[in-house]
């Protein structure tokens, strides 16, 4: 879709057509709305970001919340929204061997154990080593520190994801 178009739209349109850029948050397309004209998908995207940082703790967890587990449950029953189902497939997490299968299992139930969210990852331009790298490094962290990461992640996925659905 054009920004142009996106520019043109009723509140009900542009949180349709945004509503998952921010993984099943469509609340932060909507307090990005009143942001508009967009000059520009980068200024789209910063308006978004703010909407988020913006947002209460508790809203911010349950963005966090929203997203799924890498290489798990969801992916396999087939039930990723279709942005979580490319990335993940572009990283090749379709792809695991039992054992790097068994890895992220493993991780995904540490990760969510310390934090209570899942590990996310903008996984654009990682391949499975590196993203096994980044997990097994991230599950270190405390949760201060994660929390942020998570979120700056967020931001790097909801961007990725905005250059695919909006032309200039």
């Amino acid at each position: 879709m054009k920004l142009a178009d996106l520019n043109r739209m009723d509140r009900g349109a542009f949180v349709a057509a945004l509503g998952a850029v921010f993984e099943r948050s469509p609340w932060v397309a909507e307090r990005s709305f009143g942001d508009r004209p967009f000059a520009s998908v980068g200024a789209l995207h910063a308006a978004m970001v703010a909407a988020m940082e913006r947002a209460l703790a508790s809203e911010q967890l349950a963005l966090l919340q929203a997203h799924p587990d890498l290489a798990g449950k969801a992916a396999i029953r087939g039930n990723l929204t279709a942005d979580s189902a490319r990335e993940q497939t572009g990283a090749g997490l379709d792809q695991c061997s039992p054992s790097e299968y068994a890895r992220l299992n493993d991780l995904n139930k540490r990760y969510h154990a310390k934090f209570g969210f899942p590990f996310i990852l903008a996984v654009t331009g990682h391949d499975r080593d590196a993203i096994l790298r980044e997990f097994a490094r991230r599950v270190t962290h405390d949760r201060e520190a994660e929390f942020a990461e998570a979120l700056r992640q967020v931001t790097r996925i909801a961007r990725f994801r905005l250059e695919v659905l909006v032309d200039r």
